[in-house]
Formats: C-alpha cells, structure tokens, sequence
C-alpha cells in the first residue's frame, strides 16, 4: 500500500482525472483534464476528531484523526503531548518524515509563545499534520482507533496522501476543542 502511496505522490505533477466520456457537469469534454479541488482553510474539531477541508465555506472532504495522547485542552507547554487549540497555517511540507507524509502546522502563534512565557514554559513546536508511523510499533487498528501522537494531528496514510493533494502551504488550520 505505502508504495502505491510514494508512486502516486511522485506522479502528482503529472496527476489528471479524466472525466467520463459524455460528462458535460464536470466542465470537460471526454479525456480532459479535470483540476483537482485545492482546500482554502482548514477546520480541526478536536472533540469530535473530525479534519475538514473547506473551499469557499463548502466541506470538500471530511477526515478522521488521531490526537496527542492527552487530547482535552489546549496545548501549554513542550511535552505535553496535547494538540494546540487556535489559529495557524499549514507550513512546510516534507514527504521524508518519520511519517507517511507530513505538513507543519505554525504552532506555536503570539498568544501561545505570550502564554508560556507568562507560566515560565516553553510552548514546544514541531506539530505537524502527518500520516501513520513509517516504522509502526502498533497494529493498524490502534493507529485508526486511538489517540496517539505528542501533539500532531493524524490521517491513515490514503487521507493523508489526499490532505498532501488538496492542500497548499500557507492556508490557515483553525484547530477547536
């Protein structure tokens, strides 16, 4: 599955879907190009696990995700393996993580950096949005059933690849409880 995964994303330059001959409500003749939706925000509701990403206040897609190990509340400090709570942007992507895939969330903003230094913290970083383990040290199903992250959000590997597709660096992530 993972290699199907890499060789799709290595032909995403090249990616087109065709629409079916005579489909004239996808705005193409037969055998052109169709472009791919791309998400201009967003939306994570923790309490739910729920990840979706909008185009013009309409959900495109709707995803299922994993948490840190300590989902309730916001993020307050380095090691608190709780997912931060507020407002950010999808940052950098890096298709060699430790995970399949993975785009940076930019925590921590100037409430969170104003928060933890009021409590003498440091408010951590690396969040990031990223698939399943390269290297599992669980089965599937505790991958897709619980909360297991220090802090990230996760996809199984197929949302994830979709999330890299239909994303772009810069959009912003609002992240609720």
């Amino acid at each position: 599955m993972r290699k199907l995964l890499f060789s799709l994303l290595a032909a995403v330059p090249l990616l087109a879907v065709a629409s079916p001959q005579g489909d004239e409500s996808l705005g193409s003749a037969a055998g052109q190009a169709v472009q791919l939706p791309v998400a201009d925000h967003v939306v994570v509701l923790k309490s739910e696990r729920r990840m979706l990403l909008m185009k013009g206040g309409e959900v495109l897609r709707s995803y299922r995700i994993s948490l840190g190990l300590m989902p309730t509340g916001p993020k307050e400090h380095n090691g608190d393996y709780r997912t931060p709570e507020g407002r950010y942007r999808l940052g950098k992507r890096n298709a060699h993580s430790d995970y399949f895939l993975s785009v940076q969330v930019t925590y921590p903003n100037e409430d969170d950096v104003r928060r933890a230094r009021r409590d003498h913290e440091n408010p951590g970083g690396a969040i990031m949005v990223h698939g399943q383990p390269n290297v599992p040290r669980h089965s599937p199903d505790y991958y897709s059933s619980q909360d297991w992250t220090d802090g990230c959000i996760a996809l199984s590997d197929s949302d994830m690849l979709e999330f890299w597709l239909l994303t772009q660096s810069g959009i912003p992530i609002e992240i609720m409880a």
